[in-house]
């Protein structure tokens, strides 16, 4: 059957204001003598609705994070969104307390850096594309900053890198934990 006949015959309807015997409405839903149920529309944010209006990359310097980078880069110059790239400055543990202030510096320095290599990435191919982006950055847990920032961005997709450290591997990473989640798209870029 043809599209144009299925959107004729999906409002056919009797004299009482019914689909035909063995209709169905156009949510789906089997129509039986009686049983007249409306056809009602999801409320609040929908992913994915209009398509993908933000990528969000997680970024933390290593080559797969870059890889995963060029790829939501790519994703969202694609589809006209936006791309939201973040790095989530890690909290060491009390062992590394002591240093404080230096450990801090040095996190902020290399989001300094990231910035800086973005911005350097992007004047490169500035005259082949372009993609509108951004640059964020937060202190956390990595799981929890990106979620955190997916949430608040409403990111349609999430794209990360495969972890590169051989623990994770056993006890589970930053993607399979995002995966794990369920709120949004991921994308797991080896």
């Amino acid at each position: 059957m043809s599209n144009e006949s299925d959107a004729t015959d999906a409002g056919a309807v009797d004299d009482a204001g019914r689909p035909p015997a063995g209709r169905h409405q156009e949510a789906g839903r089997h129509q039986e003598d009686g049983d007249h149920e409306t056809a009602v529309a999801p409320t609040g944010f929908e992913l994915g609705t209009d398509g993908p209006k933000v990528v969000l990359a997680g970024l933390d310097g290593s080559d797969s994070s870059w890889r995963a980078t060029a790829y939501a880069a790519g994703l969202a110059r694609r589809q006209g969104a936006v791309l939201a790239v973040a790095y989530v400055q890690p909290i060491l543990g009390a062992a590394t307390a002591l240093a404080g202030a230096a450990v801090e510096e040095t996190t902020q320095e290399i989001a300094d850096e990231l910035l800086a290599a973005l911005r350097e990435a992007e004047e490169r191919v500035r005259e082949v594309w372009r993609v509108e982006w951004r640059f964020l950055t937060m202190r956390g847990d990595p799981y929890t900053g990106l979620a955190k920032l997916a949430d608040e961005l409403r990111a349609d997709a999430v794209v990360v890198g495969v972890s590169e450290q051989a623990g994770h591997k056993v006890i589970g990473s930053v993607a399979v934990r995002l995966v794990k989640a369920g709120r949004w798209p991921v994308t797991v870029v080896p």
